[in-house]
């Protein structure tokens, strides 16, 4: 079993979000972007790396979401290649439903 992290984060809070999730850790949990936390994907890859977590099931982000970065922005954080899938509001309820996952944890410091 799994566990997804849905991430709502501003870039002041990114690091010590990322330290929380760390502390209850698994390999093959993922972790949902919510919010502008998406447009803060280099920076969450950094403290990933610099963290123990390791192993990670995928990394998500809403579509309303990116829609709402420039369309500049979106083209240089290159979110296609650095996202496993950007996700409807449907999917995004189906997959918090998706028995992989026993637990959903929402991280919003």
């Amino acid at each position: 079993m799994a566990t997804l992290y849905q991430l709502h984060s501003a870039m002041d809070t990114l690091r010590r979000s990322t330290k929380e999730i760390a502390l209850t850790w698994r390999a093959g949990d993922s972790i949902l972007l919510l919010g502008t936390t998406v447009a803060f994907i280099d920076w969450l890859e950094a403290y990933l790396d610099e963290s123990e977590i390791r192993g990670v099931g995928g990394i998500y982000a809403l579509a309303d979401d990116v829609a709402q970065l420039a369309a500049s922005t979106t083209a240089e954080l290159n979110l296609n290649a650095k996202l496993t899938r950007i996700l409807t509001d449907e999917e995004w309820v189906k997959m918090t439903q998706d028995p992989q996952f026993d637990k959903v944890v929402t991280i919003a410091l």
